[in-house]
């Protein structure tokens, strides 16, 4: 199972390549032709309003601007160019931050324009936690535009606060909807450590018991892992601190106290996994040790069966001297008809038993 994952991943770090061609105009927008096609969810609400529609189209955007105080469209797919070239003109964005979206290869940053805020984030694959999803989001006065490359997120908590008007989201602005939005990103994080973290106590049981070949490629994979949530998390904390340090006028005061906030998730969550590294680290010391315990039992008990042997190879040495069975004193079995082939099956019973012995304690 560990080398599918390893052959996913390197597949994935193929896939997600630049694609455009060295000396390419910057701003060319390449999109990639296996991506899915584009589809458009869009949410808006006010105080007292709420909107949801899915399969959104673009010509209707000023009117829902006009009517509601934050609209958020939510694209999912990166497969339309004509889409692509569309949101460019209308929303005025910059052609590199554009490339920057269908190029899914970024770190996580947060890149200030004049009237906007481009914002680059990772998204864990919850079942294949070597893999990520790049979420691209722009945030202009009363307006979110988020990218992802495929359907199926962690926003659904999101979406029912706004449905439901719970908390603070239906009257604070677009730069409170940025925020949750990416604290639903980072606390994705959490459940998929927590999983890694019973794996390594499962392996660490496992390896208490009965230390096998496969339980330190579990520990290996395990650590895989951990080394790409890593990959992935580290950039938050940079880009965090941007949004937080960084006096653009789209972040409000009050909201830079809930940023700092998911900013200190993001060190939980590295705290974590560095904690969770040094024990797969420690798994693989108790591993070899555990290994060497064992051969080390093995070689006592063998020890001790030679110790046996030493006395009756002694006395097979002596029944081998062959003297005259006409003395009383001497050995009788000599004179055995079937004395010859009774000790060679004798023998042959014993090696055997002791065969079987050694495969039931697997040793062999």
């Amino acid at each position: 199972m560990g080398r599918s994952k390893a052959k996913q991943h390197r597949k994935h770090l193929q896939h997600i390549r630049r694609r455009t061609a060295p000396g390419t105009a910057p701003g060319t927008l390449a999109v990639d032709p296996t991506a899915s096609l584009s589809t458009i969810r869009v949410m808006a609400y006010s105080a007292n309003e709420f909107f949801e529609e899915e399969h959104f189209s673009l010509q209707k955007l000023p009117e829902l601007q006009n009517r509601f105080a934050v609209v958020w469209i939510d694209i999912t797919g990166l497969g339309s160019r004509e889409l692509m070239e569309d949101l460019t003109q209308r929303l005025k964005l910059h052609p590199l931050a554009m490339e920057d979206v269908v190029n899914v290869h970024q770190r996580s940053k947060a890149d200030p324009y004049e009237d906007y805020l481009f914002i680059v984030a990772r998204m864990l694959d919850d079942e294949n936690t070597l893999m990520s999803e790049q979420i691209s989001m722009f945030v202009k006065q009363g307006l979110v535009v988020s990218f992802q490359e495929r359907p199926g997120d962690c926003w659904d908590p999101v979406r029912q606060r706004m449905r439901q008007a719970r908390g603070r989201v239906r009257v604070c602005g677009a730069d409170f909807l940025c925020y949750m939005l990416l604290d639903a990103i980072i606390d994705s994080y959490f459940p998929v450590v927590d999983r890694i973290s019973e794996m390594i106590d499962e392996a660490d049981d496992e390896i208490l018991h009965d230390p096998d070949p496969l339980h330190i490629q579990k520990v290996h994979d395990i650590r895989s892992q951990l080394l790409s949530i890593r990959r992935s998390i580290r950039p938050h904390r940079e880009m965090l601190n941007e949004l937080i340090r960084d006096d653009h006028p789209l972040i409000q005061a009050e909201t830079r106290v809930f940023f700092r906030d998911c900013y200190d998730h993001v060190i939980q969550v590295m705290d974590l996994v560095d904690t969770y590294r040094e024990l797969t680290a420690d798994l693989r010391d108790f591993y070899m040790s555990s290994v060497s315990n064992k051969m080390n039992e093995v070689m006592k008990v063998l020890t001790i069966i030679s110790t046996i042997f030493i006395p009756l190879s002694f006395i097979a040495g002596i029944y081998g001297m062959n003297f005259d069975t006409d003395s009383p004193w001497n050995m009788p079995e000599l004179g055995w008809r079937y004395g010859y082939p009774i000790v060679l099956s004798g023998m042959a019973l014993l090696g055997f038993g002791l065969l079987f012995a050694f495969y039931r304690r697997k040793w062999l």
